[in-house]
């Protein structure tokens, strides 16, 4: 059924004992993602008002950083009922709504929860590896040019409602990484 998720299993071709899609090995990007994953749901879970502070993240090629630019014109004003927030610094990379902040960064690394045997969310035509932490869920999809990450606060439930909203912008902007 369209939108809604389902489970499937990571392509072997996608996590070859470590290895990134594109070829290159996951050397720091695991240990970039785990932190910058750790650093946008602290970041995510704050309160107040103003700008949502966010680490922009570096992504690993420029197919990469052109599709993350093409998708920062694709993304909704609103997520699952939720007006866009700025984020500071601001950045082509990151976006956020509503506060506590839904956060979005785009060009992350591939992250370092991810197996051969994991279990992955299909919505609407991509792939989202779901973390929960201690302050709500991290989503991270899979199998494209660009990696993109969204932090939910336990706030909103259920946490994959933003995921829907995203999944078509995402599809558009950011193409599927070549399978090997």
């Amino acid at each position: 059924m369209p939108g809604r998720p389902h489970l499937g299993r990571v392509p072997q071709t996608l996590v070859d004992a470590g290895a990134d899609p594109r070829g290159r090995g996951l050397g720091g990007h695991a240990l970039a993602a785990a932190l910058g994953a750790g650093l946008v749901l602290a970041l995510a879970g704050c309160g107040g008002s103003g700008p949502a502070k966010v680490t922009p993240p570096v992504p690993g090629s420029e197919p990469a950083a052109q599709a993350c630019t093409a998708l920062s014109a694709k993304l909704p004003e609103v997520l699952d009922g939720h007006g866009t927030r700025t984020t500071e610094p601001q950045s082509a990379l990151t976006a956020a709504w509503d506060d506590p902040a839904i956060v979005l960064r785009c060009g992350v690394g591939i992250p370092a929860d991810l197996e051969p045997t994991s279990e992955l969310y299909t919505i609407n035509d991509v792939d989202w590896l779901a973390v929960e932490t201690g302050r709500g869920w991290l989503f991270t999809t899979v199998g494209r040019v660009a990696n993109v990450e969204v932090a939910v606060p336990t706030k909103y439930e259920p946490a994959v409602n933003p995921l829907v909203d995203l999944a078509t912008a995402i599809a558009a902007a950011i193409p599927a990484a070549e399978r090997s």
